[in-house]
């Protein structure tokens, strides 16, 4: 049996999941053979999942957020890096209750790519999710050379509202080794930046955007592209259109235009890098799941993610999880044949949640007697 699950957010992480459904497993089956390649999506979590993958994770400070130095990890292994957004602009920096939609920095975001290329990486999964920023990923790109000032030939000030004074950019001064690394932005969502689907529509409210804010942001991006636009050309302004633009905040357009990258489904990115293909040789049964099995789920979350990969191959695949909110039809549509919510033996998640561990061994355990006997 092979587990494959994505973190349960605010529980557990990928690895633990995978150590509990271990323990419940053999609970139920005793000597079935189990291994584990704990996955994520390219949001918080993804470069936990590298280095349970062996990668060698490297720690470095950066500029968080809101401008006070943080610590944030990527992973490396040869040439490529896996470096994960939330790490340095994630909205885990910001304290309890304090949002900042208007001025948060992918500044660190950007120090963290570096510190990527100075350790020798050519090829960099750039996972993005779980941002504290709206900023288009202004913030990143000053910090690999670019040059975006106002009027008077000043900085821009961090963040997205103040690009709304963005007079010149000067993408020359970008760091020369991008040209020679081969950049995937990996994300879970496709929005593009502007308009009703974008950044600052659909994800600033969850950074605390008022709907004021949220207009000010999109107008602020939307001169940002067009400043962009002047400088580096017409595939500026099409690239807001693109695929994964609005991803954390837009970070994604910051990452198309100014880093070459290229967009994929994130969980696809990880199960490549993780050797996922290779881990299912031999395998009976996959294991998935996530925090919550919802319609999220069913738009490129991990758990669907490796259901395709894994009946691609013929290999039956189960779930398991917090929360369950998808028909048994959904379920099989998405490639999973069942799942085991934690929910059916603690509904209340204020109980559930903090012994998430122990509940899940008792679903596995379950799991494999269905299976398994």
């Amino acid at each position: 049996m092979l587990i494959a699950a994505d973190k349960f957010k605010g529980s557990l992480t990928a690895v633990q999941v995978a150590a509990h459904v271990a323990v419940g497993l053999h609970k139920g089956a005793p000597g079935v053979r189990v291994t584990s390649v704990p996955v994520a999506d390219g949001g918080d979590g993804t470069v936990d999942a590298a280095v349970a993958g062996g990668f060698e994770r490297r720690t470095v400070r950066v500029t968080g957020p809101l401008g006070e130095p943080v610590e944030a990890a990527y992973a490396l292994r040869g040439g490529t890096a896996v470096v994960e957004m939330a790490e340095a602009s994630g909205l885990q920096h910001l304290p309890s209750g304090v949002f900042a939609p208007l001025t948060a920095t992918t500044y660190g975001t950007g120090e963290l790519l570096k510190a990527a290329l100075d350790a020798g990486a050519r090829s960099i999964v750039l996972g993005v999710g779980g941002s504290a920023t709206n900023d288009g990923g202004s913030g990143m790109l000053s910090a690999l050379g670019a040059r975006l000032l106002d009027a008077d030939g000043a900085p821009v000030p961090p963040g997205g509202g103040p690009l709304a004074a963005l007079a010149t950019a000067d993408l020359s001064g970008l760091d020369p080794r991008l040209a020679e690394t081969e950049v995937v932005l990996a994300s879970d969502v496709d929005n593009p930046l502007l308009g009703p689907k974008g950044a600052a529509a659909v994800y600033g409210p969850q950074k605390g955007a008022s709907a004021a804010d949220v207009a000010a942001l999109d107008a602020a991006l939307g001169h940002y592209v067009a400043v962009l636009a002047e400088a580096a050309g017409p595939a500026a302004a099409s690239a807001a259109e693109a695929p994964g633009a609005g991803a954390a905040g837009g970070i994604g357009y910051g990452a198309l235009v100014g880093l070459g990258a290229s967009f994929r489904a994130g969980i696809d990115v990880m199960l490549d890098v993780l050797g996922f293909a290779e881990a299912l040789d031999g395998v009976d049964l996959v294991i998935t799941g996530e925090g919550s099995l919802d319609e999220q789920t069913l738009h490129g979350k991990a758990p669907v993610g490796v259901a395709q990969a894994a009946r691609a191959r013929g290999i039956d695949v189960v779930a398991v999880c917090g929360r369950l909110a998808l028909s048994p039809s959904a379920l099989g549509a998405a490639g999973i044949r069942r799942a085991y919510p934690l929910s059916a033996l603690e509904p209340d998640p204020a109980l559930s949640i903090p012994n998430a561990g122990p509940l899940l061994e008792r679903v596995a355990q379950s799991l494999a007697e269905d299976f398994l006997t």
